[in-house]
């Protein structure tokens, strides 16, 4: 692990870069400092970037979300969400040749979040169902309404697991920097249901076949020559640990509280310890996303 003041210190190492959305390019609200100079930076020298992020929603919905916030869709080559990936296996429910967990899954879904991308059922062969206890299968596809946290939904999930319903993860973290505050996401909710002895499969960060997706739309670089950049240990660093990708990372996201002294520096002694803790290993480590 080694600070690095931007990515300009270690650009010429890679071929290809994998960004973070939330929390690497913004808070939920405005891009971060330095993200835009970045961006054009490696647009400039032929870096191809793609953004991999643990958003629940398709990335065709996510794209304008961002150009509304300021980082315009010609500064980066390509987005793979972990709603995409759940999408591709909700279309895939009762083929022969899909993943065991969907081709065994039953048509009826309780969606269960704030459901902020309805265009997600496009094109789905699901019944949406308004009760739990008459539900193949949990979707959680949208972070938690402000204000609510996983305990207002123990009844609901009670409720699936009682009629032996599967959990669909869209999104595995577990909160999110939103505008400055933290807001409860899927991956919170898909632990509790694990916990009561529930079916859960996961899509996006940290699991292996996000990663290997990810690599396939960039045309399959040498994955020695590829740099993940994330501001989650559990996550984003973890993730590109297992799928043998260097990582990058940043303490203005998530671990902000933890990794930014009171003058707005970075503690990279913290950081250290902090991923020691959790047994990964970052391969540098900077304040923000910069050039």
């Amino acid at each position: 692990m080694k600070e690095i003041k931007g990515l300009r210190d270690v650009a010429d190492r890679y071929d290809a870069f994998i960004l973070d959305v939330w929390g690497v390019l913004h808070d939920g609200a405005k891009p971060f400092d330095g993200v835009l100079p970045a961006l054009e930076a490696l647009k400039r020298i032929g870096k191809p970037v793609l953004l991999l992020s643990n958003a629940a929603r398709r990335s065709l919905s996510v794209t304008p979300h961002l150009a509304g916030i300021g980082v315009p869709r010609e500064l980066y080559q390509d987005m793979l969400t972990s709603g995409d990936e759940s999408w591709r296996g909700l279309k895939t429910r009762g083929r022969a040749d899909a993943d065991p967990f969907y081709r065994d899954l039953g048509r009826r879904g309780f969606v269960l979040g704030a459901g902020r991308d309805p265009g997600f059922f496009d094109a789905l062969d699901m019944e949406r169902v308004e009760d739990p206890a008459a539900s193949d299968f949990i979707l959680a596809n949208s972070l938690v309404r402000p204000g609510l946290t996983p305990a207002d939904f123990e009844d609901a999930m009670q409720a699936a697991y009682g009629n032996g319903a599967a959990f669909i993860c869209a999104n595995p973290d577990l909160v999110v920097l939103y505008g400055g505050r933290l807001e409860y996401c899927p991956g919170s909710l898909a632990q509790r249901y694990e916990a009561l002895g529930g079916k859960v499969m996961y899509h996006g960060k940290p699991h292996a076949p996000v990663y290997a997706r990810a690599l396939s739309m960039l045309g399959d670089p040498d994955p020695r020559r590829v740099l993940c950049v994330g501001d989650s240990l559990r996550t984003d660093i973890a993730g590109a640990s297992a799928a043998g990708l260097d990582s990058l990372l940043l303490a203005c996201g998530i671990h902000k509280d933890d990794f930014l002294r009171m003058n707005g520096t970075a503690d990279i002694a913290a950081m250290m310890a902090a991923a020691e803790g959790q047994g990964v290993h970052p391969t540098w480590l900077a304040r923000q996303l910069d050039w």
